[in-house]
């Protein structure tokens, strides 16, 4: 007489459940569409995942960054900045250089400084997601060698 005790339970809790009239408890799902509709309106507040391309406002013409946050939005990776920097005295064009480590974003911000350990290239990157769009300021340099772009403000959109 007991085996028929659980699937009856679980039969009318299921039945329960998907009632528009019941409320779930406290810190329970009422469904599993609620939980599916919930989570998009989380990822609305961060920054988009994809990638994004921007430029520099006051740099050299011909200076671009780029860069993937990722699809939880907490993670900015893939970082290449291409073009004008000083090394020593000297102008010099870079094809694309970024550091292999993620950048954290936190609350539609990123600050963050790498330094790769192989190069020593030091790369800062500061920014605030708006949307589909960005803004802040990048500095990379090797400070040994006297390479710098100094601090550069960039402004970049989902692509």
């Amino acid at each position: 007489m007991k085996k028929w005790i659980l699937p009856a339970c679980c039969a009318a809790l299921l039945a329960c459940t998907g009632s528009a009239d019941t409320a779930a408890p406290a810190g329970v799902a009422a469904t599993a569409s609620s939980a599916l509709t919930e989570a998009p309106e989380a990822a609305a507040d961060g920054p988009r995942s994809g990638r994004w391309e921007g430029v520099f406002t006051n740099g050299m013409k011909e200076t671009y960054l780029s860069f993937v946050v990722s699809k939880d939005g907490r993670q900015l990776r893939d970082l290449t900045f291409k073009g004008y920097w000083y090394c020593g005295s000297h102008l010099t064009q870079e094809g694309g250089i970024g550091p292999l480590q993620h950048f954290t974003i936190t609350g539609n911000k990123v600050d963050g400084v790498i330094v790769d350990s192989t190069s020593y290239t030091r790369f800062e990157l500061h920014g605030t997601f708006n949307g589909n769009q960005a803004q802040g300021t990048y500095r990379m340099s090797i400070t040994g060698l006297g390479c710098d772009t100094r601090v550069l403000t960039w402004t970049a959109r989902r692509k």
